[in-house]
């Protein structure tokens, strides 16, 4: 058996505003879904902190002076469906991009949803323990997670972005969908204005 075959996650990065990420937390909300800060004391929060979390992280990369505090967006999601009790983490996962020939010192905003493929299985000795399909001993969950994900990609396009490189402009292609009104913020923002970023279309 190959123990590895299903280890890793499903990764889906995106940026949507905090208004569209007010439907995705309704979301959770039907699934009774418990938000936990992945720190030594799993503080709880409820959905209106989480939704405040977020906010803040968004409101970081798209006002117009780039504020002072550092912006992170990090969960552990779980929820019970059935007789499964599973769950998610999300986190901001940032992107990094080239400018006049080395990394830009500040990185672009994504919030990355990842579950893992794999269900930990234990062997009958006890010692040893293998990843199966989590498709097929958690159908709910696996579900549940490309239910969001499709929510998500309905108002989401791949993000588009160019910078100036040593000699010419760029193109970049992160593995990030970004939502229109999104994309209108950031262009507008901070970053974009410092960097002299040109926004790819929609």
């Amino acid at each position: 058996m190959n123990r590895l075959k299903h280890s890793g996650f499903y990764k889906f990065k995106f940026l949507i505003t905090p208004e569209e990420f007010k439907h995705v937390m309704k979301l959770f909300e039907q699934q009774q879904a418990q938000f936990n800060h992945t720190n030594y004391a799993q503080t709880k929060h409820d959905h209106k902190q989480v939704y405040e979390a977020y906010e803040k992280f968004y409101q970081y990369f798209t006002v117009r002076e780039k504020p002072q505090y550092h912006p992170y967006f990090v969960y552990s999601i779980s929820f019970a469906a059935g007789n499964e009790s599973s769950g998610f983490f999300v986190r901001n996962e940032n992107i990094s991009f080239p400018y006049l020939g080395q990394w830009a010192e500040d990185e672009l905003p994504s919030i990355m949803l990842s579950l893992p493929k794999g269900f930990q299985i234990i062997l009958e000795d006890q010692k040893y323990y293998v990843y199966e399909d989590i498709r097929e001993h958690q159908p709910i969950t696996y579900s549940f997670y490309t239910d969001i994900v499709n929510d998500i990609k309905k108002i989401t396009k791949p993000f588009r972005f160019f910078v100036h490189g040593a000699d010419a402009v760029q193109e970049q292609k992160p593995p990030v969908r970004i939502s229109k009104n999104a994309a209108a913020d950031l262009m507008n923002a901070w970053i974009f204005r410092k960097y002299k970023l040109v926004m790819g279309g929609l």
